[in-house]
């Protein structure tokens, strides 16, 4: 496969261009004024990050690309899905107070917030794609409605995963909270019983008459349940879970396959900030000091190439002292050496071979 043109500029600035400024010409430069945005929806896919964290990007950014595809003709909107875990973002109303929070509103970001699988998660479409591992992607319903796909990445380390890019943002941040379960987790949800109370909310919520209560518990019969994962959206006091049993590599599959699903027949684009490098997810409570130096912003039409060149990127970038980094034992590459369990590289290789690019690129500097 010929390699992907992957666009990339520094932070450095002058007194006639900020880094605003310079993310324009990126995505110019990039291309993304080829895609048709005339009177067409167009899903900006960013995290909005978890109350406490102040790694994720800053609202300016998104506001740069919100207002140029408003330039073109086109409708943006900002969007996220509800998270599977117990946190900030576990319902539309939590998740939008997290955003706003954050700085994401439409007055600062210069276009509408939507939850993108509604208000308990379970607004999604489902979409064939009959792969490895995922026959039929379970995806928040506002961005499969969206005409056109935009993700806005931060780029930093991942305990699953390796790294959060690209692929993650689009396959796991657009999951449905089915979708992420899925994705999380070979099994189905489970009730803890030291903290269930009875309420019922979960057995109203459940279409299989999957769950009974009994003693003032819920329990859940795995030979009707379907995984569905409402049952852990309607519950107050957070009894429901799902497990985390599935392996980071298929995980990462799993995540390339729920990419496909959401890029599906539409046309798209992605950038990528490799700034603020933490160790861990945005979706943490907290991040910790950066691994590397900030490196510069990257866009692409190849999510694979984008991420392939974005974590090259990193690993030429010298460890910053104190950090997870410098702290580990030195593996293979920085990611490694951070998080020994991943291998971010099965992710990348696996959305190649189901033809969503390739990770060989062509580095562009503008």
């Amino acid at each position: 496969m010929k390699p992907s043109k992957v666009y990339f500029t520094n932070l450095h600035t002058t007194l006639s261009e900020n880094l605003l400024q310079k993310l324009e010409r990126l995505v110019t430069a990039a291309g993304i004024d080829e895609i048709d945005f005339k009177n067409k929806f167009a899903a900006i896919k960013l995290h909005f990050g978890e109350p406490g964290n102040l790694a994720f990007l800053r609202p300016n950014y998104a506001r740069v690309i919100a207002e140029h595809i408003k330039k073109q003709g086109g409708k943006p909107f900002l969007t996220d899905c509800n998270t599977l875990y117990v946190g900030g973002r576990k319902n539309a109303l939590d998740h939008l107070d997290a955003a706003y929070e954050n700085g994401f509103s439409p007055f600062s970001a210069g276009c509408h917030v939507i939850i993108g699988d509604g208000l308990k998660g379970t607004d999604e479409t489902l979409i064939p794609i009959d792969g490895e591992y995922v026959k039929e992607a379970k995806i928040g319903h506002a961005v499969a409605d969206a005409d056109i796909f935009i993700s806005l990445n931060h780029f930093k380390g991942h305990e699953l995963t390796g790294f959060g890019g690209a692929l993650k943002n689009i396959g796991m941040g657009c999951g449905s909270r089915a979708g992420k379960m899925e994705m999380h987790s070979s099994g189905k949800p489970d009730v803890n019983q030291e903290v269930c109370v009875g309420c019922g909310f979960c057995r109203r919520n459940c279409a299989h008459d999957a769950i009974t209560i009994e003693q003032k518990k819920a329990s859940i019969d795995h030979n009707k349940c379907v995984g569905c994962g409402r049952c852990i959206g309607s519950c107050p006091t957070d009894a429901v879970y799902a497990e985390n049993d599935e392996t980071n590599d298929i995980l990462n599959k799993k995540i390339a396959e729920y990419s496909l699903a959401v890029l599906k027949g539409k046309p798209h684009f992605h950038i990528s900030l490799v700034v603020d490098v933490s160790p861990n997810c945005d979706c943490h409570a907290e991040n910790d000091i950066a691994i590397v130096p900030d490196v510069g912003m990257f866009a692409s039409f190849d999510p694979v190439a984008l991420d392939a060149a974005c974590a090259d990127a990193v690993n030429q970038q010298p460890e910053i002292s104190g950090s997870e980094l410098a702290k580990n034992t030195k593996m293979h590459d920085h990611f490694a050496t951070v998080h020994p369990e991943t291998n971010w590289r099965v992710c990348l290789e696996h959305a190649e071979k189901i033809g969503i690019g390739t990770s060989q690129y062509e580095l562009i500097q503008i």
